[in-house]
């Protein structure tokens, strides 16, 4: 990795819009002598640098080697505080943090009372918008003025805020497992992807129902009912139990719609959960339900009123552009997807510092199943060879497996049979080491390795029957998920009836609407 990518400081600078720099600039010189202090310097030259080198702020400033670093710390830090202060970064959250420093503040010069008053603020906005573990942090603050500011109201007081501690104390050890078993639950898909094996299965099962705590939905708060539709859908998504998804995403969802002032508070969680909500959807095939789906959140995410930061813009950046590509697959509209990905790339370029590499490798494996779908095999290969060479992708084993499958039927349909056997022994290889070889997989490998060995005259027999092998094998528990990476059935029909495939996945869209 090269050192600009490396330090923090400069990407925090490149990341700055030009109202944030200006609001900077404004902030460090609103004391006298901060014009020429080495912060502002560092950040002129940063601010201007196209590439982040050393030798250059040392040959350029007044800074000394061994005040760099302190310098750069320092810089780091006041443009945070300034950041903290521009209208785009007063969410809920931090002005409720704001009150609680304030009343910090106060208490630390004596004055009890007015630190009081700020933290009664500060609490009902907590409690208001359900942010009970800073309304837990604040009560416990009230509890220990209330032993130094006596008061004749004191005994009542005391019983409240000790009601409140024990109410607050019960719903955030809730939320708390009940994030700890989502989190768990996504970690496990996003490494894994979908429940490969009885043994997958069993362990996800067991550890779900093992640790999800007793409740009363009745009894929970917005927060704790997130946790858990998010929890119930990582382990629907996991067991391949799409109706489940779906679900579990719509209440998700639902959730939002019955707190639209939540949205503006947790905009993120409103995001993802609109996301599943259509992944669900295209998952059981649903075309209208998630043409309607993706046009209402669209509508959602242009609405003057949705509070948009530079989290949001990349969330909402993925999210319309992966289920845009998703309803080409859904419609077989592959070619009209495909001038779609010049733009998707210059706006991955636009984002490529806040962008893991998670997510640019799913979006090069959609432009290839794209490209496959269009019989561009020049440049479905060249897409799934960006994943197969990617040695710092150590999340989604399943994308690197399926990745590699989709690559060997590309060499046989372009025509690359001087690659075919190498490949297929790199693909037998891996799909052994990853333990990922099933049956689908097995039979796609030996197929291929058959052809050539088939005449002509008999390869659409051939293909027939490979289709009637995995046919069988489309509502199998675990065999399934080789189909929610690669309709190979659709493949195989175009290679039978001599159609297009995408003239075949476009007749079948029109029988699921």
């Amino acid at each position: 990795m090269s050192t600009d990518q490396k330090n923090n400081l400069f990407i925090l600078i490149k990341s700055l819009t030009k109202s944030e720099k200006r609001q900077f600039k404004l902030f460090s010189g609103r004391l006298d002598g901060n014009s020429n202090a080495n912060f502002v310097a560092l950040f002129n030259l940063l601010d201007k640098m196209k590439v982040y080198d050393e030798s250059e702020i040392l040959k350029k400033t007044a800074i000394k080697k061994t005040q760099l670093s302190n310098s750069k710390a320092n810089l780091y830090r006041q443009i945070l505080v300034s950041l903290r202060l521009t209208p785009q970064q007063q969410t809920t959250q931090i002005i409720i943090r704001e009150q609680l420093d304030f009343a910090t503040i106060l208490y630390n010069k004596g004055l009890y009372q007015q630190s009081l008053k700020v933290l009664d603020k500060a609490r009902k906005m907590a409690l208001d918008n359900e942010e009970n573990n800073i309304a837990f942090e604040i009560v416990e603050f009230e509890k220990i003025i209330e032993t130094q500011y006596i008061t004749r109201s004191l005994s009542s007081r005391a019983d409240n805020l000790a009601i409140i501690t024990k109410e607050l104390g019960i719903k955030n050890v809730l939320a708390s497992k009940l994030s700890n078993l989502s989190l768990q639950l996504y970690s496990f898909l996003l490494k894994n992807g979908y429940a490969k094996n009885e043994d997958d299965f069993d362990r996800t099962r067991t550890y779900f129902y093992y640790h999800i705590p007793s409740f009363d939905l009745a009894q929970l708060g917005f927060r704790e009912k997130l946790y858990l539709y998010m929890a119930q859908l990582w382990y629907s998504f996991i067991i391949q139990d799409f109706k489940s998804s779906y679900k579990n995403a719509y209440k998700w969802v639902d959730l939002f719609d019955s707190n639209p002032k939540m949205v503006q508070t947790n905009p993120v969680f409103f995001l993802k959960g609109n996301n599943y909500l259509l992944d669900s959807l295209y998952y059981l095939r649903y075309v209208t339900k998630f043409e309607q789906v993706l046009d209402a959140f669209n509508q959602t995410l242009q609405r003057q009123d949705f509070r948009y930061n530079d989290n949001t813009k990349l969330l909402r950046f993925l999210y319309l552009r992966y289920n845009e590509i998703n309803l080409h697959f859904l419609k077989g509209t592959f070619n009209e997807g495909i001038e779609t990905i010049k733009q998707v790339e210059l706006e991955l370029e636009e984002y490529h510092e806040k962008i893991d590499a998670h997510h640019i490798m799913v979006f090069y494996y959609k432009f290839a199943c794209l490209h496959f779908g269009a019989d561009d095999q020049h440049n479905c290969i060249y897409y799934l060879d960006k994943i197969i060479k990617n040695k710092e992708l150590g999340m989604r084993q399943d994308l690197m497996c399926y990745a590699r499958i989709l690559r060997l039927i590309s060499h046989y349909e372009a025509g690359k049979d001087e690659q075919i056997e190498a490949l297929i022994r790199s693909t037998f290889k891996f799909l052994l080491k990853m333990d990922d070889m099933h049956r689908v997989q097995a039979e796609i490998i030996v197929f291929i390795r058959s052809l050539n060995n088939i005449y002509p005259h008999e390869l659409k027999d051939a293909f027939r029957r490979l289709h009637g092998k995995l046919k069988q094998l489309e509502d199998h528990p675990f065999e399934k998920r080789s189909f929610l990476y690669l309709d190979i059935i659709s493949w195989l029909e175009c290679k039978i009836d001599g159609k297009p495939i995408q003239e075949i996945v476009a007749a079948k869209a029109k029988l699921m609407k």
